[in-house]
Order: C-alpha cells, then structure tokens, then sequence
C-alpha cells in the first residue's frame, strides 16, 4: 500500500512520517483492496489534525481527528478509522450472507425487511435554479440547512455548498 503523508504548517518528520506509515499500513492487513492511503497532517493553532482518505471499492474511508499531540491524533484517528473498516466488513459479509437488501425486497413486495442498516426513506424533488455561488450559501442560510444544491450560474453545472464543521462554507463541483 502506498501511503502519501503531507503537511501544512507542519515539518515531517522522518519520525513522523515512520509513525504514520506504522499506523495507517495496519489497514492493509485489515482490508485487501486497498492500494493507497493519503494522510494530510495540520496544524492551527494549538490543534493538530490527522486527516486520512483511504479509496475503497468505490468508496471513500475518511477519518479526521485533532488533538493537542499529533502522535495522539494519529492514534485517535487510527481508532476510528478501525472502527469503520469493522463496520464495513460487517455490511459486506451480511451482504453475501443474505444477498443484496435491494434485491430481496424487489422479489419480495410488501415484506419489510428487518436491518439495522441506514436505508433512504424520503425523496425529494425540487427545481435546481442557476444563480451565483453567494446566493447559494445565502439560500442556505435562509433555510437552516447544513447544505444547498443549485445550478452554478457561472458554469451551469449542479454544484453544493455546504456548513462546514469550522464555520466555513465549501463548494462541491463536479469533475468535467
């Protein structure tokens, strides 16, 4: 696996860049899918961030974590990160065991099916309207929401902003 360490507002280490590769390798001992791991090391003010990405079978394993120690943060977001891989291979194996929940329920109408797994209950449809990426986040505001779809004025795609956790605002956009 190849882990990809980078820093800002932080040197790395050869010691720490040995601690991180450690660290996030026990995820290829636990997955065997996974060819890289990209960990993005922080730190504002006092508080050390540990980001790490890890591409999985077309899905993304995320986990961010920030203490006063980045050795501490590296730990913690090594802990959740596990916590998430068990989860993972939980849903999977309970997948092959049981087949497809989709599938199932499409052979089987009007069964409910017993799972503790997060399933969509509420679609919603709604005209996307193109305007600028401020009126975006101002619309969003005005709802209450913690993000907004729209269609971006100035390219015409369907864009997101959303709340982020530090008080910010983001702006996803689709690759072309």
């Amino acid at each position: 696996m190849r882990i990809i360490v980078r820093g800002k507002n932080v040197d790395v280490t050869p010691a720490l860049r040995e601690y991180v590769e450690k660290k996030v390798g026990k995820i290829a001992k636990l997955l065997d899918d996974v060819t890289e791991a990209v960990v993005t090391l922080v730190v504002e003010r006092d508080r050390h961030m540990v980001e790490v990405t890890v591409p999985i079978g077309g899905r993304l394993l995320r986990g961010e974590v920030g203490s006063g120690d980045m050795y501490a943060s590296i730990d913690l977001v090594m802990e959740k990160l596990e916590k998430q891989i068990e989860k993972y291979k939980t849903r999977l194996a309970r997948k092959i065991k049981n087949g497809n929940v989709l599938d199932i329920a499409a052979q089987h109408p009007g069964t409910r099916l017993e799972t503790n797994e997060p399933r969509l209950v509420r679609t919603k449809r709604f005209p996307v309207k193109p305007m600028p990426v401020e009126e975006a986040v101002l619309q969003m505001n005005l709802l209450g929401h913690d993000f907004f779809v729209f269609r971006n004025a100035d390219t015409e795609e369907v864009n997101v902003v959303y709340r982020r956790r530090d008080g910010n605002y983001g702006l996803i956009e689709p690759l072309p």
